[in-house]
């Protein structure tokens, strides 16, 4: 049978704020190597499976598309969720996506930010999982732990009938220290790693007994299934209305058809700093350096600049992370809890527990240089081929200044050219766009004024991305 790759990448991973945000979130960011956590899910899949079947929200689609094009990866489509309704919904769209093609595919469902080290074990662990799947067995994946970890949950297994697999006994979420150690003495718990393989049919018969609200939401989510290129919508009402809910609550602990197959290898969900920094290369201090860091006297210490120096004397066991617009700083042994400041963030309706000062979008991306009253300075890079919406603003003109490349502005009426140093006016009110036609990236400088100049302030007349 064939293995479709589901691709989970919805999560926002607060945790490693303030580098990851939710419109940028840790699974698009190149934290180990030079490709990011969702590019290296992709290139670690063996090659006798299919393309990878994607599910995002809108925020990132755009982020997934231009992050397999990097990599010059296919898929067999993008799911969009209207909004995060956990993982077992999530698994029933692929499902019944597979279902709705005339393919009753094994889905291989992994999360987009995992790290596997061991990819030989990884690749025989997906077989001995294919061959069960293909007898109707809903197979999750056990890590082989190495130490009592209260940041995963548990497998307990039983009844070993062969080396290759285990029976599963039970599910235990996080627990607490003197738990985990009980658990790695005596020897039948595994990690939940929280990927599976199962036929698509098959998990859609046990989503229907156990939990028939979700199925029935997801289903008739997928009534009518819009496609455009390689984005697959859904009716956003009917998904509106679906409960909630992981796919270990909704199936994993209640089916009689569930197996664990152990996976020896490191792995890792990079769910904080202090996580992070234990596969990290350190110097003979303990210390892990990124960007332009000095040091003197200083342990066992996580020090990451984006934009500018840090430099830290006399201090340990600290994690320091520094963006174009925040900076954090806490104990390693408080990291888990960074959540709490994103909290607060969002509280408080702030910027940063969301976006970054460089912002991505389908054509290439800005970046804030500069604001105050009444002005803002942007960076804007518009890729090859590519042209921002055709567009007005009620509140703000704007004065563009191109640094590299050439221009095709529309402003009203006209259409005209602009090379490196030359300039054009905006005014406010008029419909107006930005393109490079050209093969080389366009830069420009945009200075905008008025009374408002929040992106909200933005009438799309015409758009090749389909952004309302």
């Amino acid at each position: 049978m064939n293995v479709i790759p589901v691709i989970l990448s919805g999560g926002s991973g607060t945790r490693l704020w303030p580098l990851s945000r939710k419109l940028y979130p840790k699974q698009f960011i190149s934290l180990i190597n030079e490709t990011t956590l969702f590019q290296d899910t992709i290139l670690r899949l063996p090659d006798n499976i299919e393309k990878p079947l994607i599910i995002c929200n809108e925020e990132h689609r755009f982020l997934v598309d231009e992050q397999l094009r990097q990599i010059n990866q296919k898929t067999n489509g993008i799911i969009l969720e209207p909004n995060g309704k956990n993982t077992a919904p999530a698994i029933a769209l692929a499902a019944l996506h597979e279902l709705n093609n005339n393919h009753d595919s094994l889905l291989f469902v992994l999360s987009a930010d995992h790290i596997i080290q061991d990819i030989n074990s990884f690749h025989q662990s997906i077989e001995i999982a294919k061959d069960l799947a293909e007898k109707d067995k809903l197979v999750t994946f056990g890590i082989l732990p190495n130490k009592p970890e209260t940041g995963y949950g548990y497998i307990e297994v039983s009844n070993n009938p062969s080396n290759d697999y285990f029976n599963i006994k039970s599910f235990t979420e996080k627990p607490n220290k003197e738990t985990a150690k009980e658990y790695i003495d005596l020897g039948n718990y595994l990690w939940n790693s929280g990927m599976f393989m199962f036929k698509a049919s098959v998990y859609l018969n046990e989503l229907k007994k156990y939990e028939p609200e979700i199925f029935t939401c997801c289903k008739n989510s997928f009534e009518i299934e819009y496609r455009d290129n390689d984005f697959i919508r859904l009716n956003n009402d009917e998904f509106s209305q679906c409960p909630k809910k992981s796919i270990d609550y909704a199936v994993m602990e209640r089916t009689e058809h569930g197996v664990v197959v152990p996976l020896n290898t490191y792995w890792s969900d990079i769910g904080s700093w202090s996580k992070l920094s234990h596969i990290k290369t350190k110097d003979s201090n303990g210390n892990i350096c990124e960007g332009d860091v000095l040091l003197d006297n200083v342990r066992n210490t996580y020090v990451h600049s984006s934009n500018r120096l840090i430099a830290a004397l006399g201090v340990s066991d600290l994690v320091i992370i520094e963006t174009k617009d925040a900076v954090l700083i806490t104990e390693k042994q408080h990291s888990q809890d960074i959540k709490n400041i994103v909290d607060i963030l969002k509280k408080e309706k702030r910027s940063e527990s969301e976006i970054h000062k460089k912002v991505y979008r389908p054509w290439g991306f800005y970046d804030s240089i500069d604001c105050g009253d009444n002005f803002q300075v942007k960076r804007i890079q518009v890729n090859p081929g590519s042209k921002l919406s055709l567009q007005k603003h009620q509140h703000r003109a704007e004065h563009w200044i191109i640094t590299s490349g050439e221009a095709t502005v529309t402003c009203g009426e006209n259409t005209f050219k602009l090379k490196e140093n030359e300039s054009t006016f905006i005014p406010k009110g008029e419909i107006h766009r930005l393109e490079n036609q050209e093969e080389k990236i366009l830069e420009i400088i945009e200075i905008q004024t008025g009374d408002y100049l929040g992106e909200d302030d933005i009438i799309r007349l015409e758009d090749d991305y389909q952004r309302s």
